[in-house]
């Protein structure tokens, strides 16, 4: 055994550059979770510091270089990402959510919330906020599309508040996101937004609103030739605007595992730039003077390249968009370059460039799942048998061979991508498609062969009028996907699974990478920490959840979560409830009206709520006391405290704008309670209200 462990190590420290991305991704994770603000200077020591210990070490043993090298690339993680967050930085308004008037300019149309269609403003200037102050970008829900697009200047009232916090103490934080999207404002518009005449903006700004006001113009057109039943699928694979995608259409496409299909990742990437690849090598083959002059499949590659840096300004460029076309422009450049395209060490490239530019990506749960994916992809790739070509087989028997051979790979494939992506689901999303295998394998061919093609010819030809019937194919084929998921939906699509501690995330994923990056026997060891999310015991969920305004809460009831206010915050209620393995429940065991709820008997917890922003009055402070053992306040104390709350469990708006969102416990008749904002630490994010 020793021998073994010994000869594989030895063997495998040539690929060490395959582990860089990890490492360097490791450091920037480190940086994101870190509990305070690390100062510049102390990463740019340790940066150097594991430079120079890798140089010095290149006299030693090769195990301690290769160590040494991936330390050094572990700290440039750290390094990358504060030199990230330092150059977005970009002011953030401040304290409780206020009306205010907006003037500024359209710059796109982004994907809908819970709450409707949402806006991504520049802001001109902003009321109450003088010029420094006011946030690079604004995102604000609106309640219809139609009257606004890109590039419009526009002035409205909204209400509008810092980022959200975390919906519940360790889960993810969108502030943080926001941060590095430098949106320092959200909120949601009052009464109807009007057009208005200001300064032209800077040159940058009036290309990026003139590229976004083209792809919103031709998701409308893309709508309107395939109908709004496909157009609004069709429209966010194309433009990756989701305005026209019903939410039953959204429930059904994640119930059976296709929700990755409408978002613009690798997928779409991989289908555009190698189907342009695939016709322009079948052209220039076709013409045998071309094709005894010309390198073909360079031609190819560099159309591909075109067609992917096309399909990215089209798409907006977001975040998953443009990794993915790193990761596809790597592949092409290979080709370019006489290398083979589709390698670990093409993927080890491609995460580094993207890792380099967006270190932030290295906490993002669409990054994970996409570089975690296509290295077990690639590694089934290089471990899948060759089989030998026959001579002289009858067509027949070729053609079974080739669709059982398409067959198993696709099982393959889905099978290895969905394990390779599943930690990673259950511990962000919480959910499980039960039927996505199956779903994934009767829709791969429709996305791959009619859908994708077809929305990409008939984009190309909608300029001269050319693209509505291949647009209508294309239709076609996502109302048939649609009726897939739909199907599967009703058998019951997904399972819901509590949140695992953090760390096992990080277990998982070096045991994924492991299993993909080894060479050898030994990677098999990776294959029970790439179970760890799943096998880790969990916790009794909490008994209590509060959100972090304190306007609503849920308590605990079995497997089910009791919402008091169902119909107030539901998005952040819906969160929690998946983090903690529960399913909302019917509300019950409470009784609301005007201004709060109070427990009667039969609540699962003695708990009451008030919602009401201002302080109350001793008489109607003392009636929920009276009834509760735990008693919330979204404003805060009476001007007396009754002597009926001396020995209750009192949280108060104060408490909430300290400590955010909170969870508590019942353990042996003593309430414990965890509180947000401690976990999210001090970071430029996460500055207190």
């Amino acid at each position: 055994m020793f021998r073994v462990i010994r000869d594989e190590t030895s063997a495998n420290l040539d690929r060490w550059v395959l582990w860089s991305p990890v490492w360097f991704g490791l450091g920037a994770a480190g940086y994101l979770e870190a509990p305070v603000e690390p100062p510049l200077t102390l990463l740019v020591l340790l940066a150097g510091s594991g430079v120079a210990l890798w140089w010095l070490s290149r006299a030693s043993p090769r195990i301690l270089i290769v160590l040494a090298a991936l330390l050094a690339f572990m700290m440039a993680g750290g390094l990358a990402a504060k030199i990230r967050s330092d150059r977005v930085a970009a002011p953030v308004i401040d304290g409780e959510r206020a009306p205010r008037r907006l003037e500024g300019f359209v710059v796109d149309v982004v994907s809908p919330g819970a709450g409707g269609p949402r806006l991504l403003i520049a802001p001109v200037a902003i009321g109450g906020l003088a010029p420094e102050a006011t946030p690079k970008r604004v995102r604000v829900t609106i309640d219809a599309i139609d009257r606004v697009e890109p590039g419009d200047a526009v002035r409205f009232r909204a209400i509008l508040g810092p980022p959200p916090p975390p919906a519940a103490p360790g889960s993810y934080d969108f502030a943080r996101d926001a941060w590095f999207n430098a949106v320092g404002a959200v909120g949601f518009s009052l009464g109807d937004i009007s057009l208005t005449e200001l300064e032209p903006p800077p040159w940058r700004l009036r290309v990026t609103m003139a590229v976004n006001a083209f792809r919103w113009r031709l998701a409308e057109r893309l709508v309107a030739h395939m109908g709004p039943e496909s157009g609004g699928i069709g429209a966010a694979m194309v433009t990756g605007h989701e305005a026209w995608i019903t939410p039953e259409q959204t429930e059904a496409m994640r119930a059976s595992g296709l929700a990755h299909i409408l978002s613009i990742s690798g997928l779409h990437m991989a289908i555009v730039g190698g189907f342009v690849f695939g016709v322009t090598r079948l052209v220039i083959a076709a013409w045998p003077w071309m094709a005894l002059r010309a390198p073909g499949k360079k031609i190819a590659a560099v159309t591909g390249l075109v067609a992917v840096a096309i399909y990215l300004v089209i798409s907006g460029a977001p975040p998953p968009a443009e990794r993915a076309a790193i990761t596809a422009s790597v592949a092409f450049a290979a080709i370019l370059f006489d290398r083979q395209a589709v390698t670990l060490h093409g993927l080890a490239l491609a995460a580094l460039i993207i890792l380099a530019r967006q270190p932030e990506a290295a906490g993002a749960p669409g990054f994970q799942m996409s570089f975690a994916a296509t290295a077990a992809l690639i590694a089934l790739a290089e471990a899948w048998p060759r089989p030998m070509r026959e001579i002289s087989v009858p067509w027949l028997i070729r053609a079974i061979q080739a669709v059982g051979a398409w067959l198993a790979v696709s099982v393959g494939a889905s099978f290895v991508a969905g394990l390779a992506t599943g930690p990673f689901a259950m511990q962000h999303f919480n959910r499980v498609a039960i039927w996505g295998l199956p779903a994934n394998l009767i829709v791969a061919p429709l996305s791959s062969f009619v859908i994708m093609p077809f929305l990409a010819i008939g984009t190309a030809l909608e300029s001269v009028g050319w693209g509505e019937p291949f647009l209508r194919i294309a239709g076609w084929g996502v109302k048939a996907m649609v009726s897939v998921a739909r199907k599967f939906e009703a058998l019951g699509g997904q399972a819901v699974i509590a949140s695992g501690p953090p760390f096992t995330l990080v277990v998982a994923f070096l045991g994924l990478m492991m299993l993909c990056l080894w060479s050898g026997r030994l990677r098999w060891l990776g294959a029970p920490l790439a179970m760890a999310v799943a096998l880790w015991p969990r916790p009794t969920a909490p008994d209590v959840w509060i959100a972090s305004d304190g306007a609503t809460a849920a308590v605990r009831h079995g497997g089910e979560a009791i919402l008091l206010r169902p119909d107030n915050r539901r998005f952040g209620a819906e969160l929690w409830a998946r983090r903690r393995g529960l399913v909302i429940g019917e509300t019950r065991g409470f009784a609301c009206s005007g201004y709060a709820c109070r427990p009667e008997a039969t609540a699962p917890v003695a708990m009451a709520l008030s919602w009401s922003r201002k302080d109350l009055p001793e008489p109607a402070l003392g009636e929920l006391c009276a009834g509760a053992e735990i008693v919330v306040l979204r404003g805060g104390f009476a001007s007396v405290t009754p002597a009926g709350c001396s020995d209750r469990i009192v949280l108060t708006g104060e408490d909430f704008a300290r400590g955010g969102a909170a969870e508590l416990y019942r353990r042996d008749e003593t309430w414990w309670i965890v509180w947000a904002q401690p976990l999210r630490g001090r970071r430029p994010w996460s500055a207190p209200r």
